[in-house]
Formats: structure tokens, sequence, C-alpha cells
């Protein structure tokens, strides 16, 4: 696409060299497919000026664009290079003090949110990994995922003040969206443990970071959990001291990076696909999850109402994910996902100081065993990268598949418990 051609059919003005607009991203990014809905360019934009679209979900212009640039250099799927906010060395458990100071970010104060990566190329294996665990929750909330970490790790979080709330997922109010996930900040335990349980909809999480609606500190301190390309977004303009608008960015003290290959769009999935197509009563559902290369829907009152391939859904995923190579969220202060470890409980990566003071905090919380898997998390990672890759040498369809044969995927994992799955709280 030449550049600034939408703004210069717009007005006939040309610009200036160096700008590129909200139009820009759009056509590129939102109107091509691509957008993978994280919400990063909301977030990014100094002036407020985008907004998400209450119909689509996406992200829309609700005042003049600046041509500031940064939601498409933020943007994992504009400008963003997101593999450069690796840390990059592979570390596991055993690794030598030395080891583990090479692998860190550095910060100038342990206060300081920002952050300077030290470079390099990125880490093989797991990434910068300094535990691994496989954990689980000692008491569960109903519809918990898995083995419920996340939930016990941010209320043991809110417990020790190390955080004011926490960005979550939780089911919509509106009652024609059954089944839908919508961004929340949670400031209580209460509000934690009523949004267990995973969504499959992407929710513009960082839009989020808006904190005036909330009755917080002066200097609140949050956790964000989220997909990795969420985090991703969070990491790079962490990285840079720029104002960014009503969005508090220098708030995010803690990040949970969910394992994840894909992601949905809603009404693709659950009205279309489920309800539609299927005769899926919605408001009866309990649970949905993706095990085994299945997609399984389960009513409240024990029925099986869905036990099919995945791939007969990759309709509604978003085509955007199909880029992504990061799978195991490098970026984040911990990675938690159910591959790599048996039913009932989850992996845990942590990678940084902070998401190692998050897991001690819940230690009274939580049981802890050896990863039972983590050959299974490195050959998802590899078969992710694959994807992407190929995905980038070949014409960018919106209309393909995301995944190519399910049957190659599955094999990935083969002899493991589990197949990739979002979420996990």
């Amino acid at each position: 696409m030449k550049a600034y051609r939408i703004r210069q059919e717009i007005n006939g003005i040309e610009e200036p060299p160096g700008k590129t607009w909200f139009f820009e991203l759009q056509a590129g990014v939102i109107d091509a497919g691509r957008c993978i809905q994280c919400g990063t360019c909301v977030a990014a934009c100094p002036s407020n000026s985008i907004g998400v679209d209450e119909d689509t979900d996406l992200p829309e212009l609700v005042k003049m664009c600046t041509g500031c640039s940064l939601c498409w250099d933020f943007c994992p799927r504009g400008g963003l290079r997101y593999e450069a906010l690796w840390p990059p060395s592979t570390i596991m458990p055993g690794a030598t003090a030395d080891e583990v100071a090479a692998s860190s970010v550095e910060r100038v104060d342990a206060s300081d949110t920002y952050w300077k990566i030290t470079g390099g190329p990125p880490g093989d294996g797991l990434g910068a990994v300094t535990e691994a665990y496989s954990v689980r929750a000692g008491a569960r909330a109903d519809g918990a995922q898995d083995g419920g970490v996340v939930s016990a790790l941010l209320i043991a979080a809110l417990a020790a003040g190390d955080i004011d709330g926490a960005v979550v997922t939780r089911p919509s109010d509106d009652p024609e969206e059954p089944w839908k996930g919508v961004s929340h900040l949670a400031t209580t335990a209460k509000e934690i443990t009523d949004a267990a349980g995973s969504y499959y909809n992407q929710t513009m999480a960082l839009a989020e970071l808006d904190l005036s609606r909330y009755d917080l500190p002066a200097k609140p301190k949050i956790a964000v959990v989220g997909t990795p390309c969420e985090i991703q977004g969070i990491r790079a303009m962490q990285a840079r001291r720029w104002p960014s608008g009503a969005h508090r960015i220098d708030a995010v003290v803690l990040t949970i990076a969910l394992l994840c290959t894909k992601s949905f769009d809603y009404r693709g999935l659950m009205l279309d696909l489920l309800q539609k197509d299927r005769g899926i009563d919605i408001d009866r559902v309990s649970k949905v999850d993706v095990i085994r290369g299945k997609m399984i829907v389960e009513y409240r009152d024990g029925e099986l109402a869905v036990d099919e391939p995945i791939k007969n859904f990759h309709g509604a995923a978003l085509k955007g994910c199909d880029e992504c190579a990061d799978f195991l969220g490098r970026s984040a202060d911990l990675s938690i996902g159910s591959v790599g470890a048996i039913d009932g409980w989850s992996s845990v990566l942590v990678r940084t100081e902070r998401g190692h003071r998050a897991l001690d905090n819940a230690r009274g919380r939580l049981d802890f065993r050896e990863l039972d898997s983590p050959e299974a998390l490195v050959k998802l990672d590899a078969f992710d990268k694959r994807v992407a890759f190929d995905s980038l040498r070949r014409p960018f369809d919106p209309d393909a598949p995301l995944f190519i044969d399910y049957a190659e995927h599955v094999a990935t994992y083969e002899g493991t418990d589990r197949a990739p799955v979002v979420a996990d709280r």
C-alpha cells in the first residue's frame, strides 16, 4: 500500500514525512481482516482518538486523528516487531544466578514499570524461564478452567497489596450476548472469582486500562491477564516513555499470558456455528473448552452438547491469529495454560522477578509438582512458529482456514493430555 494513500485521497494534500494515520491501520489491519482485537491501538493513542465499535468490537476513530503513528507502531499486526520484546536467553530450572540475571529485563528501580530489553536473539525452547511447574489451586472457584491457578494468583496478589485490581474477562451483562467474554477491572476477590473460567473471544482488553471509571489510588497497581498479543502491546508501550492518553500503561505491574494458539470471533463461534448451525441452547451452557483437538461444550446438567474436531470451527477463528509466533507469551511475567500438564493442573512458567513474587505469595493456596511435559510446550510452540512463518510467506487470504489440516497440529502434542487452550482461570 502506497504510504499515506488514504489520507491523500481524502483531502488531496500531501502529508509531511514520518506520519502514519489511523486510516492506514484501518486499511492494512482492520479492513484486511487481520485485527486480533487486543486493544493496543486504543491504549497507545495519546489523544484518545480511537475507541471500540459496539457493533463490530473493532477499533474505530472517534475523533480527529493527529497522525502520531503510535497506533501503527505498537500494533502486533502493524509495525510492532514483538519478538524484539522477548528476553533473549533460554533459562530452565536449575540455571545459575548469572544465567538468570543475564536473561532478565533491566529496570532502573523496582518500582519503575518501564522496561529496557537487553536485546539479543530470541530464546529457543520455552524462552526466559526461571521456574517451571505444574500447579493447581487447592480450592477452585466454580467454573475455573484446568488448575484454577490464575484466580488464586490474583486473589493472593490483591490480599498482599501488590495490586489494586486486575484486568480479567467476565461474562457480558447483555442478555443478547450469552457466553460472550468482556474485559473488566476486578478490584475485589469476589470479582476475580466471578470471572473464573475461559471465554474464547478477544475482548479489546487494553482498552480497559482507562482507569478513570474506577475508584483507585492515585498511583494504581494493575495486573493484566491476557493473550500473548495483549502482553506484547503492553511491553512495547512500557518500553517507550510516551504519554498514552487516558490509558494507564504505567500502572501495569504484573502480566499473565495465557498460552494461546488462536482466538475466535464471538458472533461467528457462539451465535452462528454453535447456536444457529448446531441448535445449542447457549443459556444452558456451563463450559466451553478446547481439548485433545476437539471443541467441547457442556450443559449445566452434565450433558455433552458438542464434541467435534476443532477444525470444524476454523471459520470463526480470527485470521490475524495465524500470523502469531508467540504461543508461549514470552514477554510476560508469568505464562500459564493447560498444555504440558495433566488434567486438572496448569503449566506455569515464571519469567521475571515479579512473576516469582506473585507465585510465591500464592504458595499457600496452590499445589506444585514438576512440569509434566515441557516437550509438549516446545513442540506446540515450534508448530505455532511454523504456521506463522508460512502465513507470512503466502498472500493473505481472509477466507483461508486458520490452520493447515488439524491432524498435523494434533501430532505436535500427541501423547499429552491437553490441546492448546486460550484461557485458564
